[in-house]
């Protein structure tokens, strides 16, 4: 087995490999002067298993090519057997048509994924869980949420009478219910409309929120409007406080600051995407994911069930 990482996200690399007790593999990443990207696997991979570590986050486009520059790398290179693991899957929102003569994007990166030589690919927290179904390759979709839940059990949330989980919108109940049953809580669901893109309008909070704790998860924060808007709904309708947790810590635009001049008092999110130290703001809490990734690693190179990871997530 040969770990190797690409550009997006190389202090994550590191972490997995520490996990995973290996050095990572070596390989050079270079641009020719025209901004083309340029791949050269330093050792050999002919016969290894190989996994690649490359969220495709922003700069998307040039950490998508480059991952599809990789695989085709080394299966030219005579891999046994390449698995991509991509923490944060890019595009991931395209999943479906809303409009006329819209393209399913999600798909497509899927399609180009097998294209270029995938084998088996490891993602967290799919924005859609059926974009599973886009490939025809094995794909192992690991879950956040039980590093977040257990980050507020070790603060006692579970036993504190007057929490709530809440689910930003109706596609994120299953995720809410299960962070709720780990903190032995009710969920509460804010029912919305998106009138434009990253631009949204509550239009009613279902379930008993009125002076209580507010947990709201989701699976990324982008812009920071839909969760800043539902927490100061809930806020404004008599909730006592609101804390954010997400597993995608995407932050575009001016989200930091939007977060940080909200009414949330806490913003938790995990390591999928790399941190800007100098941007980060006085709320934010990361947690490690480099664990679980190097965990289900583990057992797909010794052929073991990654399901179990997830006992206590349902």
């Amino acid at each position: 087995m040969k770990l190797f990482c690409g550009r997006a996200h190389p202090e994550l690399g590191h972490r997995v490999a520490k996990e995973l007790n290996v050095e990572l593999g070596r390989l050079t990443t270079t641009k020719f002067a025209d901004g083309e990207i340029r791949i050269m696997i330093d050792e050999s991979a002919r016969g290894n298993e190989i996994f690649i570590l490359q969220p495709t986050c922003a700069p998307t486009n040039d950490n998508l090519m480059e991952l599809f520059i990789m695989l085709d790398a080394f299966r030219r290179a005579s891999a046994r057997r390449i698995t991509v693991v991509m923490p944060y899957y890019g595009y991931a929102r395209q999943d479906k048509k809303v409009k006329p003569r819209e393209p399913i994007t999600a798909r497509m990166i899927a399609n180009f994924l097998e294209a270029s030589g995938a084998d088996r690919v490891v993602a967290l927290d799919l924005h859609a869980e059926q974009i599973q179904g886009f490939f025809n390759i094995p794909v192992d979709h690991l879950y956040g949420g039980p590093i977040l839940g257990r980050y507020f059990v070790e603060r006692g949330f579970n036993e504190d009478k007057d929490v709530v989980v809440v689910s930003p919108d109706v596609a994120g109940v299953t995720r809410a219910k299960a962070l709720a049953e780990m903190l032995n809580c009710p969920f509460v669901v804010i029912a919305k409309r998106r009138p434009a893109p990253n631009v949204v309008e509550v239009v009613e909070i279902v379930g008993d929120f009125v002076g209580k704790r507010c947990v709201m998860i989701d699976d990324m924060i982008d812009t920071g409007g839909s969760i800043v808007g539902g927490a100061q709904a809930l806020m404004d309708r008599g909730a006592r406080e609101v804390i954010a947790c997400a597993t995608h810590a995407v932050f575009s635009r001016d989200a930091r600051a939007r977060l940080q001049d909200s009414c949330i008092s806490e913003v938790v999110a995990l390591d999928t995407i790399p941190e800007d130290k100098d941007a980060n703001f006085s709320k934010l809490t990361i947690l490690p994911s480099a664990p679980l990734i190097a965990d289900a690693i583990r057992r797909i190179h010794l052929n073991e069930s990654v399901s179990e990871l997830f006992h206590d997530w349902r």
